[in-house]
């Protein structure tokens, strides 16, 4: 009978050391446990700071995109309207080339019929 309680001293003291153990490993877990959750919490931070930034930076850039557009139609109304006022002052120059061509023809002497015909030909008056 003395063997029995022997082992049972023996068997009492297994099972200690492995709920000590366990408790050990348990420990250790909830050391990693904390670790991750603090690491998770500062990546949760830096992940909101960033989703903000983000927010921030697409809504100026959207700004920016329209703000450019804009532009981009001004430029070319402009442009447009610069080409025709260019082409309207060209119209302008050759019809006042064209007047001052046709005064000047004016003021010069009629010639008669039959000297237009010899200028024509070439001719010298006579």
């Amino acid at each position: 009978a003395g063997g029995g309680a022997e082992a049972g001293a023996g068997a009492d003291g297994w099972v200690r050391a492995g709920l000590a153990e366990l408790r050990a490993r348990r420990e250790e877990l909830s050391g990693r446990i904390r670790e991750e959750e603090a690491e998770r919490g500062r990546l949760q931070g830096r992940l909101w700071a960033l989703t903000q930034r983000l927010a921030r930076t697409s809504e100026s850039l959207a700004r920016n995109l329209a703000a450019r557009g804009e532009l981009d139609r001004t430029i070319a109304e402009t442009e447009a309207a610069y080409g025709k006022i260019l082409e309207s002052s060209q119209t302008l120059l050759d019809v006042l080339k064209g007047e001052i061509g046709n005064a000047g023809k004016a003021s010069e002497p009629q010639s008669t019929s039959k000297e237009k015909e010899k200028q024509a030909r070439g001719e010298k008056h006579s």
